[in-house]
C-alpha cells in the first residue's frame, strides 16, 4: 500500500468508528477485507486511527469536519505534512483537497485544543490542578512501552543483553526496580525468546511501581482481587517466591479475563492460583478496581469520548462496592491496596475518602497520584490498614 492509500482505507476506519463502531473492531473489520495489506500496511493503519483518536477533537477542528477525511487532513496539518502531498487522487489515494477544505480548518481552543470533552477537562483540572494541563498533552501522545523483568527468571542485565541480541533496545526507568523502556524495536517483542521464555512482560511501569510499594515480606498470603490478565498478580509473585515464599491467588468478577494466567505464570516460574470464591483471611488484598481509565487514555484513546458522567457514576459505586467486600477477606492488622488507572480524583482520594468515613478504624497509611510526566500511565495507589 501507498501511503496515500494507508490515509484513505484509516479514514473509512474512523467513519465507522464514528458511527459507533468499537475501534478494534472496525480495524480487524477492515484488515479481514484487505487482504493485499502487509503487516506494516496494518500497523500503519492503524497508527493513524489511533493517533487521530488520541486527537479527536483538535484535528476535526484543524481539519475543518468530522468526518475521517477531514480529521486526517487536521492530523497532517498537526505533524506539519502538507496534505495536498498525500490526497492527491491518484492510484487509492484518497481525493484532492477541494478549494472549500484547503480554506477550512482553524486553531482549536480549550478542552478542544487539549482534546478532551469538555466535562472531562472541567473534572482533570479539578483532580490535578496545575498538572492538568501537562496530563491532557500527554494523553494526546503515544504512550511509551514498558517492560518488566522477571527476577524469577533473571537479572536486569540479563534481560537486556537477551533484549538486545533480538534487536529490542531498552533503558531502565528509576520508577520502579526492574522496570525497562523500550526504545527500539517494540513491535518485535511478543515473537522475542525473552518474552516467550518469561524473561520480560509487558506492564506499564507506574503500574509496576504500584507492585514495588506494596509492602511483601516472605511467607505472606495475598491475593488480587480484580486480576484482570493477571500481570500484578505475577509481579508480586516474582517479589514473594523469589526470596522464601509467599502464597499468590488471583480472583477476578469475570474469570475468563484470567483464561491466559495459568500459561503467563508457567511461561514466568511463578506460582499464582485462579480462585473463583476466595476465602480470607489474606495479609495483603489488592482492589485495581473498573474504571475510567483516564490514566491509561492514550493507550486506549477511544474512552475518554465513549466515557459519560453516568458511567463514571455506575464505576464509582462499583468501586465501593468492591473496597466494602475486600474488608471481609483482609486479616486483622492485614493492607488493603486500592488502585486505578485513573487520573479523576472521584476514584481516587475521594473514594478513599468516603472508605474511611465508612470503616471507622481504618487507617490510610500511603497514597500516591501518578501522571504521565513520571514516566509511564496516570494511576493512583492507596495502602489501607485494617485494625488489628
Amino acid at each position: 500500500m501507498t501511503p496515500g492509500a494507508r490515509l484513505q482505507a484509516a479514514a473509512e476506519v474512523l467513519d465507522r468508528i464514528a458511527a459507533g463502531t468499537p475501534a478494534e473492531q472496525a480495524l480487524l473489520g477492515w484488515s479481514r477485507g484487505a487482504r493485499y495489506a502487509g503487516s506494516k500496511d496494518r500497523a500503519a493503519v492503524r497508527d493513524h486511527v489511533f493517533d487521530v483518536l488520541r486527537r479527536w477533537r483538535s484535528t476535526a477542528a484543524q481539519g475543518g469536519g468530522e468526518s475521517g477525511r477531514a480529521r486526517l487532513i487536521g492530523l497532517l496539518r498537526q505533524q506539519g505534512v502538507v496534505p495536498e502531498s498525500l490526497f492527491t487522487g491518484e492510484g487509492h489515494a484518497p481525493a484532492a483537497l477541494s478549494d472549500d477544505e484547503q480554506a477550512a480548518g482553524r486553531a482549536p481552543e480549550g478542552a478542544e485544543a487539549r482534546d478532551l470533552p469538555d466535562w472531562i477537562d472541567t473534572l482533570l483540572a479539578e483532580s490535578l490542578g496545575d498538572a492538568a494541563g501537562a496530563a491532557a498533552e500527554a494523553l494526546r501522545e503515544r504512550a511509551p512501552v514498558f517492560l518488566r523483568v522477571n527476577t524469577l527468571r533473571g537479572d536486569l542485565a540479563t534481560a537486556q543483553a537477551a533484549l538486545a541480541g533480538e534487536g529490542i533496545e531498552t533503558r531502565p526507568h528509576p520508577l520502579a526496580a526492574g522496570a525497562l523502556e523500550v526504545t527500539a524495536g517494540a513491535r518485535r517483542i511478543a515473537q522475542s525468546q525473552a518474552f516467550a521464555e518469561g524473561l520480560v512482560e509487558l506492564q506499564d511501569v507506574a503500574s509496576q511501581a504500584v507492585v514495588a510499594a506494596l509492602p511483601l515480606v516472605p511467607g505472606m498470603r495475598v491475593l488480587d482481587y480484580c486480576a484482570g490478565g493477571g500481570g500484578k498478580a505475577l509481579a508480586m509473585a516474582a517479589r514473594l517466591q523469589g526470596s522464601k515464599g509467599g502464597e499468590v491467588a488471583a480472583h477476578d468478577a469475570d474469570p475468563r479475563r484470567m483464561s491466559d494466567l495459568p500459561a503467563r505464570a508457567k511461561r514466568a516460574g511463578a506460582r499464582v492460583q485462579a480462585v473463583a470464591k476466595p476465602k480470607g483471611p489474606y495479609d495483603l488484598v489488592l482492589c485495581d478496581v473498573p474504571c475510567s481509565g483516564s490514566g491509561a487514555w492514550r493507550r486506549s484513546p477511544e474512552g475518554k469520548w465513549r466515557l459519560t458522567p453516568e458511567r463514571l457514576d455506575e464505576l464509582t459505586g462499583v468501586q465501593a462496592g468492591i473496597l466494602d467486600i475486600a474488608t471481609r477477606l483482609v486479616t486483622p492488622g492485614g493492607l488493603l491496596a486500592y488502585a486505578t488507572c485513573s487520573m479523576l480524583a472521584v476514584e481516587n482520594a475521594a473514594q478513599i475518602e468516603a472508605f474511611l468515613a465508612r470503616h471507622p478504624g481504618w487507617t490510610l497509611e500511603q497514597q500516591r497520584q501518578f501522571v504521565p510526566g513520571d514516566g509511564g500511565d496516570g494511576f493512583f495507589s492507596a495502602q489501607l490498614r485494617r485494625p488489628a
